[in-house]
């Protein structure tokens, strides 16, 4: 490509080394780690939840139609630690950096740390495009944008879903959601099947329950601005706000534009709750979060204490959370020492996640509800309850993104998390290929439970009576 340069300016080393230690990481990355059946079949239809201003913690059904894998809600593609890390030294030769020093940010779901040596890149189409840009654009060009949407754009080229560069800010309100504090209306958004913006659940008690929002709504306007082709976390930085303030929400509802304005307000959101159900114990937990791994066991000592039969775990709709609070979960029902889950490279296993004992639940007839929207840290408890205690499966068949994620803070304040392996159920099934299969699939209808008719409950609970 041949013109007139004019002004030229050349690419920061900064940019050089943002964009290097980008890409360093992603050429780690085996390709056929990656989830094949996702990226082919289904990338077109699947993005991140973000939960706004809340997750749900009451049951939000991803209902079917025949199908027993539903892809109307994708898990969380990144599960941040509250922890932080040290940032990285780079050394610069001639703009390529040489090596990269990484630091642990926390054991989250599918994170891990390595170590890593970084790998030499043209950027000489990157050098010419910035080139042009800079000398023809006619108007002010923001380089730290161009910075973000470079590195964006890189990691979007690897061509994985889960694979995800994030500012600063992307990350901290994921680490703002996960602590179960929240300012917002308390609801929680995605992409459903038609790949439309969409309310997946609302929070019990929220301002959105209490103004009438459902899910299944699809998000038409935000505060007056077109939202149909949002991304959903332009849609969660829009909902959200400081408490006391509105937001103006246009949904279309079985062909119906209904208009809401809703007050935000602080909205708690405990991961876990538990109640006692004829004589069984039921627990919900709705994310894998800071509170989640206390709540828990809170819950199984009481409801042990009040002489329940048996216990329903309800993670229906639950897209994931910290992997050690998975396995705190686990640990309630499962021996010491027993396998939760291992992390696997190609055919290397590369770590184990044991349980950890305390586990008062091991003798207590056990079913475990899961749907579509059951995924990541949601079935490697599921799986190991399934493989180590004898817990049914009951519901619909699990979302299946069993992948092992590495969370690095660049050496700008962003965030690249990046897919470096899978995790495996105790007996060696690949969660990732198909999620997990129920032991009994029990159809329910939206009629159904919108009426209070949850026929996987029941069948449940009927279970347990029935245990031998």
């Amino acid at each position: 490509m041949s013109s007139a340069r004019v002004d030229y300016k050349s690419p920061s080393a900064a940019t050089f080394q943002l964009i290097h230690s980008v890409c360093a990481k992603i050429s780690n990355v085996k390709r056929d780690d990656l989830d094949k059946k996702q990226s082919a079949s289904h990338a077109e239809k699947l993005a991140p939840v973000v939960r706004v201003d809340g997750a749900s913690d009451s049951y939000q059904p991803a209902f079917q139609s025949g199908a027993s894998h539903n892809n109307n809600k994708v898990p969380h593609s990144i599960h941040p630690a509250s922890r932080t890390s040290k940032k990285a030294g780079v050394g610069i030769i001639t703009c390529l950096i040489i090596a990269v020093l990484m630091a642990t940010i926390g054991f989250v779901i599918g994170t891990r740390m390595q170590w890593l040596s970084a790998t030499q890149l043209d950027y000489s189409s990157l050098n010419e495009v910035y080139n042009v840009l800079s000398s023809k654009f006619d108007g002010k060009l923001d380089e730290d944008k161009l910075l973000e949407y470079a590195a964006k754009g890189m990691v979007a080229g690897a061509g994985d879903i889960y694979t995800e560069y994030m500012t600063a800010e992307e990350y901290a309100d994921l680490e703002v959601e996960l602590s179960g504090e929240l300012k917002g209306i308390g609801v929680e958004i995605g992409l459903n099947s038609d790949n439309r913006l969409s309310i997946i659940s609302t929070l019990d008690d929220s301002p959105a329950k209490a103004a009438g929002l459902q899910a299944g709504d699809l998000i038409i306007e935000v505060d007056g601005e077109d939202a149909t082709n949002w991304t959903t976390n332009q849609a969660a930085s829009a909902i959200r706000g400081e408490i006391g303030t509105k937001v103006k929400l246009t949904v279309l509802r079985d062909g119906e534009q209904l208009d809401y304005e809703v007050e935000r307000a602080r909205v708690e959101n405990p991961s876990v709750k538990w109640e006692v159900k004829d004589d069984i114990g039921y627990i919900r937990i709705s994310t894998f979060g800071d509170d989640t791994a206390a709540l828990s066991r809170e819950a199984a000592e009481q409801l042990v204490d009040s002489g329940v039969k048996g216990i329903v775990l309800d993670l229906r709709s639950n897209t994931g959370g910290y992997v050690d609070a998975a396995q705190a979960v686990a640990s309630l029902w499962l021996n010491a020492g027993d396998t939760v889950t291992q992390e696997r490279a190609g055919n290397r296993t590369i770590a184990t996640v044991s349980a950890t004992g305390g586990n008062i639940l091991k003798d207590y007839p056990t079913v475990v509800l899961i749907d579509g929207a059951t995924a990541s840290a949601s079935e490697i408890v599921a799986g190991a309850l399934r493989d180590n205690a004898s817990a049914k499966l009951v519901g619909y068949q699990s979302f299946g993104k069993g992948l092992v994620q590495e969370v690095v803070e660049l050496n700008n304040g962003d965030i690249l998390k990046v897919t470096i392996a899978k995790w495996y159920t105790p007996n060696g099934d690949n969660i990732n290929e198909e999620g997990l299969k129920p032991d009994e699939e029990v159809e329910m209808t939206s009629q159904q439970y919108n009426s209070g008719d949850d026929t996987q409950l029941d069948r449940a609970i009927e279970i347990i009576n029935n245990w031998k």
